[in-house]
């Protein structure tokens, strides 16, 4: 992603250690929107068994958009804080898992059609749940400002190009508008089926996937339950599948590179570029062979990482911090870029003193709680767990008795679960950090470990 590299990196800060505090995607982008951990919003998965209703039984479960609706976080989030100091707001591309897809659906809220649009924000371009990994890249939908539009499998379909052409249209378009803006811009990518856009496919010809010492891991025995009963991957065809993949995602990462380049010239036409925060990141992580498995929702590195930068007035340009950074503290951030007062409830801390390339502030978060919950009880799915990351440990309680502890200085990939043998001054330490911020909120999560 080399627009990636000359246009948000070098022009702006690096954090390097920066994490979601639940790997899955309706979850952490709660936590974007609200600022505060899982536990809190209640935003647990993104789908569920079903719920009963006035002894009704419905389908959907009040998780996902639902439980994010129902709990009434539409009320009170980054676009409503904004929209209250005087932006104009918009979102383009994915809001929340379950955004309706089915107008007058039982697993809805009352009111709630294909054509909602969630207070806060003045545009709307939200990519339709369709229920299917197949309406994302091509023959999908999009609530455009109310007015439902459909897309084809034409090449000019293609997700990632329509949303970044929604946001350069609208940069164009409110160039003169002397009102501040905050865009929400989500792309699908690189999220499955793995779909690149027609001119990349050829791309990253025989790249394999990183063979890291994690990759097929060859003695689990170590390891929680769910991941013992994970086969390694046994055949050359498996492997390859693995390197198919990931090929397939760098491919994918072309058009957001190039959405990158848009932007950027878009502001610049505009005038507007020396003036804008631009923040690049995700909601979680993904595993691609490592520990035998492909996914997200693990409590392992690759899953809770993600990338962050930020490029924007009195931003350091080329800097790479090494402070933990969580995904709960984009809105304090969003908030007081935009001089206004975020609520008591976020659980997050604001990253701008780090940001304005002074000495990082004294008692910034040495540790970082991390959770999940299973939303099907299925036992083949990864079971409920909370856990606490250290710079020198990472250590995980699940919920089915099983415990890992990692001395990751010395061990950075996770491969020697060393819970039965470390010292129990240690392991006491962490299970009491663990206790004290597993139901944590508000100033108690914001103060350092």
């Amino acid at each position: 992603m080399p627009n990636l590299t000359s246009l948000l990196a070098d022009q702006g800060t690096t954090f390097e250690n920066a994490f979601v505090t639940l790997s899955l995607c309706c979850p952490a982008r709660a936590s974007i929107l609200r600022g505060q951990y899982p536990h809190n919003h209640q935003v647990l998965t993104n789908g569920g068994p079903p719920y009963y209703d006035n002894g009704q039984a419905r389908n959907g479960g009040p998780f996902g958009f639902n439980k994010f609706h129902r709990m009434g976080h539409e009320e009170s989030n980054v676009a409503t804080w904004l929209k209250s100091a005087g932006y104009k707001t918009v979102l383009i591309g994915k809001y929340l898992n379950g955004y309706p897809k089915e107008p007058n659906s039982e697993t809805y809220p009352e009111g709630i059609k294909p054509t909602y649009i969630p207070p806060g924000w003045d545009e709307w371009y939200g990519h339709i749940e369709e229920g299917t990994k197949k309406g994302l890249y091509y023959n999908y939908r999009i609530n455009e400002n109310g007015e439902i539009v459909s897309y084809g499998n034409d090449e000019a379909d293609y997700n990632t190009d329509v949303l970044v052409g929604k946001a350069t249209e609208y940069i164009g378009r409110t160039a003169n508008d002397p009102q501040p803006f905050f865009m929400y811009l989500a792309t699908n990518a690189p999220h499955d089926p793995f779909t690149p856009a027609p001119r990349h496919k050829e791309e990253f010809a025989g790249t394999k996937a990183m063979r890291l010492p994690s990759f097929n891991e060859k003695d689990v025995s170590d390891k929680p339950s769910w991941l013992r009963n994970h086969h390694p991957l046994y055949s050359a065809a498996k492997i390859e599948q693995v390197d198919k993949l990931y090929r397939a995602r760098l491919q994918m990462l072309l058009a957001v590179d190039e959405m990158i380049s848009g932007l950027i010239g878009a502001l610049e036409a505009s005038g507007k570029l020396d003036n804008t925060y631009i923040v690049f990141t995700s909601d979680h992580g993904y595993h691609l062979g490592e520990h035998r498995r492909q996914g997200k929702e693990s409590a392992y590195e690759e899953d809770i990482r993600v990338p962050l930068i930020v490029r924007g007035p009195s931003v350091s340009p080329g800097r790479v911090l090494d402070q933990f950074v969580l995904n709960i503290d984009f809105a304090p951030t969003f908030a007081e870029l935009a001089e206004v007062s975020a609520p008591d409830f976020i659980d997050g801390n604001s990253l701008v003193p780090l940001l304005t390339g002074g000495t990082p502030p004294t008692g910034w978060r040495s540790a970082f709680l991390f959770e999940h919950w299973n939303e099907s009880a299925q036992q083949w799915m990864i079971p409920d767990y909370k856990g606490v990351r250290t710079s020198e440990h990472v250590y995980v309680e699940h919920g089915t008795g099983d415990y890992e502890l990692y001395g990751l200085l010395i061990d950075p990939y996770e491969l020697q679960n060393i819970y039965d043998t470390a010292d129990s001054t240690l392991v006491s330490q962490l299970k009491s950090q663990l206790e004290r911020w597993s139901d944590c909120g508000g100033e108690v999560c914001r103060s350092a470990m």
